[in-house]
């Protein structure tokens, strides 16, 4: 009954609307600001290295790594696979589609974060919450965002990652699913009850390691299998259409696995991007903006990327219509493991290696991410109490560690996919919710990048 409740919910959560809503809001943006995300691509790049005056805030290469800690997560190595099992090789196509786009999404909700944060003890916060309350004068809906991004990060995400890493660590080692739960429980504890400055030093130390070091992994997989790559990169875009005899009865989920997956992976518009931007202290907000569009494409158009081309170009995978049955099969024994289409891939050249590594690099990218989705939700409980800082905030902060630390066991063992779909739900309300007031106060963004280049332009 559960299972069923989650799973009609999940579809109300993710329906069409949801899927035009965002795309078309990537479009509006990017028409906006005149198409930022392709302009101002080396601003993006050194926009990275600002920082204020007054060090109260994190810098913007720590909220970068806190931020890409967000995104690059299961979602870039389960995610993937999911998506490719659902909607075929094309749905790699609508992931790159959503990025391009989302990025300028990522600036929008990213500067406006910048304008409308607030001050805390522990440094600048802030998020979707603030400028819906301060720029749309609704406080209601900025603590209905609060409460919706402290579930959805602090109880329903946590699953998805610690599934993704039960999963890949009994693939590949005799652990059994509770144990890995309890450990990753043990080891993200260490770092929350450190607090945002402790997350933002280990996110700064982790990310770059881990995110380089798989892509340059995935490269030397592709290497191997370069004579394929053409054939793959051809069947992503023809299947993105619809125009393949094994895909083309699943032109929907096509596109709909390839933009779940894709802002699932990418958060741009989610919200969650803002409130880690709300956190910096940089001399201009457009900056923070221009810096979080980036880190969209290192999650999507590079992480997700390689793992794509990894295992298509090897052909460790499924292909399943919306009833189960099988359209492709090259991966029968792995049913719905779909880490295994990764750890297979791996596999293919580094024979008894690829379930290791990815099994390690599926603990580092979900350690990282349950970090990120922590701050998140303790951000929301600070918005929350803003007005009432001191023991009631206190109180709710242990709470909430507690029931992420007992989530993080709960989604290691759960079955996959309805871990999934609880995750999804989390990423649907959010992003309903951010996209449209980020639509709304629009101008407020275009404005502060108007400042913003006419004092480049100065210089």
């Amino acid at each position: 009954m559960l299972e069923k409740i989650i799973s009609e919910v999940n579809a109300i959560v993710w329906n069409p609307a949801l899927v035009v809503l965002l795309i078309a809001a990537g479009l509006y943006f990017s028409f906006r600001t005149r198409m930022v995300q392709v302009r101002r691509f080396g601003l993006m790049l050194r926009s990275l290295f600002s920082r204020g005056k007054d060090g109260k805030g994190i810098s913007s290469f720590e909220a970068f790594c806190i931020a890409l800690s967000g995104r690059v997560g299961t979602g870039n190595i389960v995610g993937v696979a999911t998506a490719i099992a659902f909607g075929g090789p094309g749905a790699v196509f609508w992931m790159w589609v959503v990025a391009f786009f989302g990025a300028s999404t990522a600036f929008v909700e990213s500067t406006l974060a910048q304008i409308f944060k607030f001050s805390h003890s522990s440094g600048y916060r802030g998020g979707p919450f603030s400028f819906i309350e301060h720029g749309l004068k609704a406080r209601w809906l900025g603590i209905a965002f609060a409460v919706i991004t402290l579930l959805a990060c602090g109880v329903f995400l946590p699953t998805v990652q610690a599934n993704g890493v039960s999963s890949a660590m009994g693939n590949s080692f005799p652990v059994p699913p509770l144990v890995s739960g309890i450990a990753l429980a043990v080891l993200l504890g260490l770092v929350v009850f450190g607090g945002v400055k402790r997350i933002a030093k280990v996110a700064s130390v982790i990310i770059p390691f881990m995110a380089f070091g798989y892509i340059i992994l995935s490269l030397v997989v592709v290497g191997f299998h370069i004579s394929d790559v053409p054939a793959v990169l051809k069947a992503i875009v023809t299947n993105a259409f619809g125009i393949n005899p094994v895909c083309g009865g699943i032109l929907g989920s096509t596109i709909a696995m390839g933009v779940k997956r894709g802002i699932f992976s990418n958060e741009a518009g989610q919200g969650t991007g803002a409130i880690v931007s709300a956190a910096t202290d940089v001399p201009h907000p457009a900056q923070q903006g221009l810096a979080q569009a980036f880190s969209v494409y290192v999650d999507t158009l590079l992480v997700c990327t390689a793992t794509a081309l990894m295992i298509l170009t090897s052909g460790t995978y499924n292909i399943l219509d919306a009833s189960g049955q099988l359209l492709y099969s090259g991966a029968p024994e792995l049913a719905n493991n779909y880490v295994g289409y990764t750890q297979n891939a791996v596999d293919s050249v580094f024979k008894g290696f690829g379930s290791q590594f990815v099994s390690v690099a599926m603990v580092f990218f979900a350690f990282s991410t349950i970090m990120a989705y922590y701050f998140y939700a303790e951000t929301s409980i600070i918005y929350l109490f803003q007005k009432h800082e001191g023991r009631g905030e206190k109180i709710a902060i242990r709470v909430l560690q507690t029931l992420m630390l007992a989530a993080v066991v709960f989604g290691a063992v759960r079955e996959a996919d309805v871990v999934w779909q609880l995750g999804d739900i989390g990423v649907g309300l959010m992003a309903w919710v951010t996209v449209v007031a980020i639509i709304i106060l629009c101008p407020k963004a275009m404005n502060a990048l108007k400042e913003y280049e006419a004092g480049l332009r100065k210089k």
